[in-house]
Parts: C-alpha cells; sequence; structure tokens
C-alpha cells in the first residue's frame, strides 16, 4: 500500500554502503520505518529529506514489514539544529525519547505535533533546555508515570509548603515530609514551573528565560524522576548531561 505522510525523522541507520533504514514520527501513521534507497549518495533525491530531525513529506510503500521511501518533499530542514552541537545534543535526546516510548503504527497527532513544536521552536532560537524540561513533562503520560503535581502525593493537601517526593511520586507538603527523608526541597518557582510545563500550551509560546539556579534544580527532579519511574537508559541523555557541564562553565566565562 502507498502511503503519502506528513513526517519527522527520528532516527536514521546506515544499511550497506548506500542505503539507509529511516524512522519517522508521522501525523497520520505514527512510527513508521523505511528503507530509503541510495540516500547515503550526495547525488541522491532522497538525501536531504532523509537527515536526522527533517520535517518532511513522505511517500512509501508499506506492506507488514519495513517500507520503502519512494519520494520526500522537504517542509523544514532544521539546519540550526544539525549546525549546533548543543542544539543537537537536546534534539537527539528529544527523538530518541520519542522513539523509545512508541509502538509502530499507534496513531497519535496531538504526540507528533509535541514532538514538531518541541524541534521547530528550538530550530527558531527558542531555549532549548526549558523547551526540553517541558517536552519530558509531557512525555510523563505518554509512559504512565504522571507524578502528583496538584496535591500532596501523601495527604491530598493543597495547602501549605511543598517539597518534591521521587520515592511518592509528586509534591509533599510539609506536614508529610517525614515520609521521605530523601526529598528535593525545591523552592517554590521550580515546583511551580514542574506544574506549568506539564500543563503548557506549545502553541502558545512566549518569552523562555530562567536561572541557572532553577534550572539545575528542575534538572536534578526531572532526572531523578525519569530515572526511578521509566527505566529508561538513552545514550543521548549522557552526551546531553556532558554537554550541558560544558555549557555551563562555558557561561561563566
Amino acid at each position: 500500500m502507498l502511503h503519502k505522510c506528513e513526517g519527522i525523522v527520528i532516527r536514521t541507520n546506515a544499511y550497506g554502503e548506500n542505503n539507509k533504514i529511516v524512522t519517522l514520527y508521522t501525523k497520520e501513521l505514527g512510527k513508521v520505518g523505511v528503507m530509503a534507497r541510495g540516500a547515503n549518495k550526495p547525488s541522491s533525491r532522497l538525501t536531504a529529506v532523509s537527515q536526522l530531525f527533517s520535517h518532511g513529506t513522505y511517500v512509501f510503500q508499506q506492506g507488514s514489514g519495513l517500507g520503502s521511501l519512494q519520494q520526500g518533499d522537504m517542509m523544514e530542514s532544521m539546519r540550526a539544529i544539525r549546525e549546533d552541537i548543543f542544539l543537537t545534543a537536546y534534539c537527539s535526546f528529544v527523538v530518541e525519547l520519542m522513539d523509545r516510548v512508541t509502538e509502530d503504527r499507534r496513531r497519535n497527532p496531538h504526540l507528533y505535533e509535541l514532538l514538531y513544536l518541541t524541534l521547530h521552536y528550538i530550530n527558531d532560537g527558542f531555549d532549548a533546555e526549558i523547551l526540553t524540561f517541558i517536552y519530558q513533562m509531557k512525555m510523563l503520560d505518554v509512559i504512565g508515570i504522571t507524578p502528583e503535581l496538584n496535591k500532596c502525593a501523601s495527604c491530598a493537601s493543597t495547602e501549605g509548603t511543598f517539597a518534591f517526593s521521587i520515592k511518592e511520586g509528586g509534591f509533599l507538603c510539609h506536614r508529610c515530609h517525614h515520609l521521605d527523608p530523601y526529598l528535593i526541597k525545591a523552592s517554590p518557582a521550580a515546583l511551580r514551573l514542574l506544574r506549568t510545563f506539564y500543563y503548557y500550551d506549545l502553541n502558545r509560546i512566549g518569552n523562555l528565560s530562567l536561572k541557572e539556579e532553577t534550572r539545575a534544580e528542575l534538572r536534578l527532579i526531572i532526572d531523578e524522576y525519569y530515572e526511578a519511574y521509566s527505566g529508561i537508559m538513552l545514550k543521548s541523555k549522557r552526551f546531553l548531561k556532558q554537554i550541558g557541564t560544558l555549557k555551563v562553565n562555558l557561561d561563566k566565562k
């Protein structure tokens, strides 16, 4: 069957000398894998549209197994991402997480929009780390590990001084702090942002700016929560942490 879909390249693997297996996350079909024959040849019409992060329309033949890419028309090359090592690190994490937590041929237009807007805004120069925080918070529902962000995870109180508990899976009010000796006493601003990012409407993006202290708190909570509950180990995450440390050191100079 021949399909025409709007999609984003989320993974590529060389196959033989000139071919490439391309994983697309598409608006119409969800995640699909296709063979792009000759795509590693510089002269191939499939070379540009089969690069990681590329956004375009793709025509492919697909039966029960791996499809065959027939044609691709570029909508957005995401060139700025590929030309910046920091942006590449963030976006590699974004697409690898999408690849790991989604199943083949499971259509989800909302998830497609989240992926597209995250990459699009990073490519347009919005803060890559903040967008990655938002993306990770929204992906918690997909993985099925959403923390309690609206009330105390233990007593359900909405009033008091709150901290974040990995053990209890969300906010803990001051009356319940004793339940977790390792709770993270983050600032009220960081805790508000966790909830804000979870509900954030990326279609109405505004100016994004955070102090480094707040970024560090968000990094700690999100990373530890994912590590404790997702069971997902990503190569791109290790690289992202290394590159993040480098960026912080460069910013201090």
